[in-house]
């Protein structure tokens, strides 16, 4: 395993910066966005994909550093009812786009459709109630599977072997049971993204789930969270107070190390080692109680030495 770096984590910073900064603090492995939520700051999908010179200046930025680029990050939202198509267009360049890379894996999101003919937004129906509410789920996961099992055969025609979907809420795919309906319905190319973040506050056990899923963790996010005793007591993790009030929340994204402590992390690296997974652990800012630099440095200088062990 290797320590790396999300570049988005530091948006601000222009792409040879943010190349400088993962050299500094020891990150190795690098994940950089090519869309969905993200602005992309660090790729330009349509250039990459046009000009080849452009596209060898680039990697050359990554090569002269010592990085290893060891993943394309497309956060999108493929199954949305206005979206979804633009999405999936940029979910498919960034197969191309990582097949001229030599990369053979990617990191998205597996979408959620919405209710029916004139949606506007997804409908994330996850609770097992009304019947119509289950029926209007197996409808999305039929739509989800066939678009998926269309998607992954267009990412191994490109040499794109592994998909990583995060385990994020509001997609289909959230957790253990719902990764493992969309591989055994798709195929082994499907796999986690495991950023304990998301399962801290929806009450998952990070090293537990790396154990039970072992070869289909295909990515990993450092990302941490924190939990306010006082106000998940009378908010619960459906908690949707804005992420603009930190102090008013149940639960927020934490710099690594500040929600879980260093004898936590080197239990969940152990988790990982189990697994058998032996990739780049890449570190994901999202505090927004400090600053990005400062925050990777930070999870940098905690997890370097957890590493190593």
């Amino acid at each position: 395993m290797e320590l790396g770096l999300y570049t988005d984590s530091v948006a601000d910073l222009a792409f040879e910066d943010a190349l400088d900064l993962a050299a500094r603090v020891g990150a190795t492995g690098l994940e950089i966005a090519t869309g969905g939520q993200s602005r992309a700051p660090h790729l330009r999908l349509d250039e990459l994909l046009a000009d080849p010179e452009a596209r060898d200046r680039w990697r050359d930025a990554i090569d002269e550093r010592g990085l290893r680029l060891a993943t394309l990050n497309c956060s999108a939202w493929p199954l949305h009812p206005v979206l979804g198509e633009a999405h999936a267009a940029i979910i498919r360049d960034t197969i191309r786009v990582a097949e001229l890379l030599d990369v053979t894996k990617i990191v998205t999101m597996s979408g959620t459709p919405g209710d029916g003919p004139g949606s506007t937004t997804v409908n994330f129906a996850w609770y097992p109630w009304p019947d119509d509410a289950v029926l209007l789920l197996e409808r999305q996961w039929d739509e989800a599977i066939a678009f998926w099992t269309e998607m992954a055969a267009f990412a191994l025609d490109h040499g794109v072997a592994r998909i990583a979907f995060e385990l994020h809420p509001l997609h289909l795919v959230y957790n253990v049971p719902t990764l493992q309906r969309m591989r055994a319905a798709v195929g082994p190319i499907i796999g986690a993204n495991l950023d304990p973040s998301h399962l801290f506050w929806m009450g998952m056990d990070p090293p537990v789930v790396a154990r039970t899923l072992g070869p289909a963790v295909h990515h990993v996010h450092l990302k941490d969270t924190s939990v306010d005793a006082a106000q998940m007591a009378v908010a619960g993790v459906l908690d949707q107070r804005s992420f603009l009030a930190p102090r008013q929340r149940a639960w927020v994204f934490r710099t690594v190390g500040r929600g879980h402590d260093a004898v936590w992390w080197r239990a969940f690296v152990g988790a990982l080692r189990e697994a058998g997974y032996d990739d780049a652990l890449a570190i994901e800012h999202e505090d927004a109680a400090q600053s990005p630099i400062e925050g990777v440095e930070e999870a940098a200088a905690l997890m370097r030495p957890l590493l190593v062990e």
